[in-house]
């Protein structure tokens, strides 16, 4: 079964159950099926499944759920994120972002939900091997809350003095690392040698992310853009412009390589980060645009 294929049969069988039946509330039943499906790229779980892929995979339904806890965790953040309080986002994925759809209450409660049915389904996995599952949700946890979580991330757009790097870090490279260390940890190997990886990805998709945010349009990317501009928020494009941008993108895909640790599919993992790359490095918005269409 395809990578795609796990991701999609996972994900379907838990918001199938999350949602209830006709003594769950309706609206909030809902709210969540429309934050998940149809999914984005899903790169963060694709990653975590070729990683533990790459490591031998001896517990397929413990990879899995560890994939979709963390898919569950990310479209939360991106269900808070457009609330009016951050970023006041009109859409998200293509479609009117949750709050517009179902309201801001609904859409706090349903990112509330994600993140704690993320940790049930890992909780629900535990069954033969407790001490994997325990090790994954204690990855998970650390890297959504503070102090080097998601949460920490949003944070350090309040502050009046900012640390691009750990700003970085933790806003979009902690569901990576996440992603690196919990597939490592699914297929039964230590956690610790995959960080590396984890962050150098993810800094390199917060690097092209603010490309993307500075030279597309809302109808290329499905979401609003000048974000960064708009919120007075620190950015890659701001700090070293954009040919500098996609110098620093560049340096930081090809140390993300050299970084993969030693493993049975460690040539697999090598391609899968140069086909991210060819996929992340920004082209001219026109032609962009031009194959977005095709």
């Amino acid at each position: 079964m395809s990578i795609t294929a796990r991701l999609d049969a996972a994900t379907a069988s838990v918001i199938a159950r999350a949602m209830g039946g006709a003594d769950a509330p309706s609206k909030l039943a809902s709210a969540l099926h429309y934050a998940v499906t149809p999914g984005g790229a899903r790169i963060r779980p694709t990653i975590l499944l070729s990683v533990a892929m790459a490591c031998g995979d001896d517990r397929p339904a413990l990879a899995d759920a560890a994939a979709v806890a963390l898919e569950l965790i990310h479209c939360a953040s991106l269900v808070h994120d457009d609330l009016p309080c951050f970023d006041d986002a009109d859409l998200r994925r293509g479609k009117p972002s949750l709050h517009r759809a179902y309201s801001e209450p609904l859409a706090v409660l349903a990112g509330d939900s994600l993140i704690v049915l993320g940790f049930d389904v890992l909780a629900e996995a535990a069954g033969a091997d407790a001490d994997r599952a325990l090790k994954l949700i204690r990855v998970l946890s650390r890297r959504t809350g503070m102090p080097h979580g998601i949460c920490a991330g949003q944070g350090w757009e309040s502050e009046a003095q900012v640390n691009l790097s750990a700003y970085h870090r933790a806003k979009t490279g902690a569901l990576f690392i996440a992603a690196t260390q919990m597939g490592a940890l699914a297929a039964g190997q230590d956690a610790e040698p995959w960080e590396e990886l984890g962050a150098r990805i993810g800094e390199a998709f917060q690097v092209a992310d603010d490309l993307r945010d500075a030279l597309y349009d809302a109808e290329t990317l499905g979401k609003p853009v000048g974000q960064d501009a708009a919120h007075n928020r620190p950015n890659a494009v701001s700090a070293y412009g954009v040919q500098g941008a996609i110098r620093q993108l560049k340096d930081i895909l090809g140390g993300a390589i050299a970084s993969i640790p030693s493993c049975p599919g460690e040539a697999m993992l090598a391609d899968m980060v140069r086909r991210y790359a060819e996929r992340m490095t920004p082209v001219a918005p026109v032609l962009h645009q031009a194959a977005a269409r095709r």
